[in-house]
């Protein structure tokens, strides 16, 4: 193998499931996160060489993958999915316990979060490091404490609501 399929396939190895996580929580679909995830990849293949370290190559990763979803998200012109719940559900056939119900909940939250919120709330879940997010998002890490204390009361006040129902 080349130097460049090896360094290839340990980014691949070390970013993939954080990387079809996120297409996932845009989609809310396994086949099109699929297909996102490999989209991204094939980028990344494409300008591995171009990749210059000003930055950790998951934060460059993520920001072709976030543009890569926002695309698609535009030439679907898909919106929020609401059925984000029912697909994680109906994709789940083990009995639902209290904490699935949650997650759920969670899930149907996160998903009527504005574009911006859901992938700052998802990069946080990720349990990436508060300045890669700034970076990826494009802004100080004093605003995306900010964002992100606002977004958790903003799901907060929508789960509770969901909850209710």
């Amino acid at each position: 193998m080349k130097e460049k399929d090896l360094l290839f396939k340990q980014i691949f190895d070390t970013n993939s499931k954080k990387i079809f996580h996120l297409c996932y929580g845009y989609t809310g679909d396994e086949d099109a996160a699929n297909d996102l995830l490999q989209e991204t990849f094939l980028k990344v293949w494409q300008n591995l060489d171009k990749f210059r370290n000003k930055s950790l190559i998951s934060t460059w990763i993520y920001r072709i993958a976030v543009n890569t979803c926002l695309t698609y998200l535009r030439s679907e012109k898909r919106q929020a999915k609401d059925e984000l719940t029912d697909n994680i559900i109906e994709s789940r056939p083990e009995e639902f316990s209290e904490k699935n119900e949650q997650v759920a909940l969670l899930y149907k939250s996160i998903s009527q979060l504005e574009e911006n919120d859901r992938l700052i709330i998802t990069m946080v879940l990720d349990e990436l490091p508060y300045h890669e997010i700034a970076e990826i998002s494009g802004i100080s890490e004093g605003n995306l404490r900010v964002k992100i204390h606002r977004i958790k009361l903003k799901l907060t006040e929508l789960y509770n609501q969901h909850a209710r129902i």
